[in-house]
């Protein structure tokens, strides 16, 4: 893809999450996320009266839970406190995943998801005989980050 000497481009590796609600979370910075897409079904209409034709409509939308890994860190703990304070209480939050340029001065893009409730949070299996980074994976559900939600 060409690029001009003005061009920001944001760094896959550059990335943090944080939940707004009643209260605010910043979980830190992750080293991967996956399932930030979105889906559209299409409703098709066909009249019975014009021959082969048909309709297209944007039907409903489906997003993908969002899975976020990174290595176990001190940040770990900024987790274990949001996910204490959802495990019974029942409170809406605003998760934002913010893409920053390689010098993480100001997000270049970010998504805000709606809704957000943990579905998972696991760490990997500890073996003292191993010598490898222990792993962290937050599972998140959500109701989208488009602005495609009907205003009443």
């Amino acid at each position: 893809m060409p690029l001009n000497d003005s061009t920001k481009v944001a760094m896959a590796n550059r990335f943090k999450v944080t939940m707004t609600g009643k209260s605010e979370y910043d979980l830190g910075s992750w080293a991967k996320v996956e399932g930030l897409d979105v889906t559209w079904e299409v409703a098709e209409y066909r009249a019975g009266d014009a021959g082969n034709d048909r309709w297209y409509f944007p039907g409903n939308t489906k997003y993908t839970n969002v899975k976020l890994s990174r290595a176990v860190s001190d940040e770990t703990q900024k987790v274990k406190q949001w996910l204490d304070k959802t495990s019974f209480e029942t409170e809406l939050f605003v998760a934002t995943v913010a893409l920053f340029t390689i010098d993480y001065t100001s997000p270049l893009s970010d998504w805000e998801l709606r809704d957000v409730m943990p579905v998972k949070w696991s760490i990997t299996g500890m073996d003292a005989g191993a010598s490898q980074v222990a792993l962290e994976t937050l599972e998140l559900a959500h109701r989208g980050f488009l602005n495609d939600q009907k205003q009443v």
